[in-house]
């Protein structure tokens, strides 16, 4: 299926944007597959913080995605892997959506404009992990050219983590 993929704005997280986040992503169903529950206040308030920080320095982020309707709708974006297994080292992209907001392109449209701000800055490759069973990411990261790379035991879970891969360098190496 071919459809027209819908409009979507990314901006830096604002302080605002922390309460935003908390709200759309207050759903078990969102959560599913990031802990199950919802997260406190402060675990955005400290995410946004940090991904301004990212985009000072890094010149890229999770930037916050915005709607047609200027709604907040979730992020997406990538930043450096966070934790201590897994792919280390490298670029992680990722997205999340507000529930009401699934089926609809908006994570295969942002992400893509994220691939596109990650080459203008450089970055050779990416990854994405993704937890198994979660279809919808999996989907969006097929969508974007990625491929499975490899799996790395999860450090809490009884399971191991998917990791895709996609090089954006033009086929040079540096």
């Amino acid at each position: 299926m071919n459809r027209a993929l819908p409009v979507v704005r990314l901006r830096v997280p604002t302080d605002e944007d922390a309460i935003a986040w908390h709200r759309v992503f207050d759903d078990p169903e969102v959560m599913e597959f990031h802990g199950g529950r919802s997260a406190e206040l402060s675990v955005y308030e400290e995410l946004t913080a940090r991904q301004r920080r990212h985009d000072a320095e890094l010149g890229f982020c999770l930037w916050t995605m915005v709607g047609e309707q200027g709604e907040v709708i979730g992020f997406t974006g990538a930043q450096p892997w966070p934790r201590d297994w897994g792919p280390t080292g490298e670029i992680e992209i990722g997205w999340r959506l507000g529930r009401e907001f699934w089926g609809r392109g908006y994570a295969t449209a942002a992400a893509r404009m994220t691939l596109e701000r990650l080459r203008a800055a450089g970055v050779p490759s990416v990854v994405a992990m993704v937890r198994p069973g979660n279809e919808r990411s999996i989907a969006v990261a097929k969508r974007l050219g990625m491929e499975l790379a490899q799996t790395f035991p999860h450090p809490q879970l009884p399971e191991d983590a998917l990791c895709f891969r996609l090089q954006l360098e033009n086929g040079y190496s540096k």
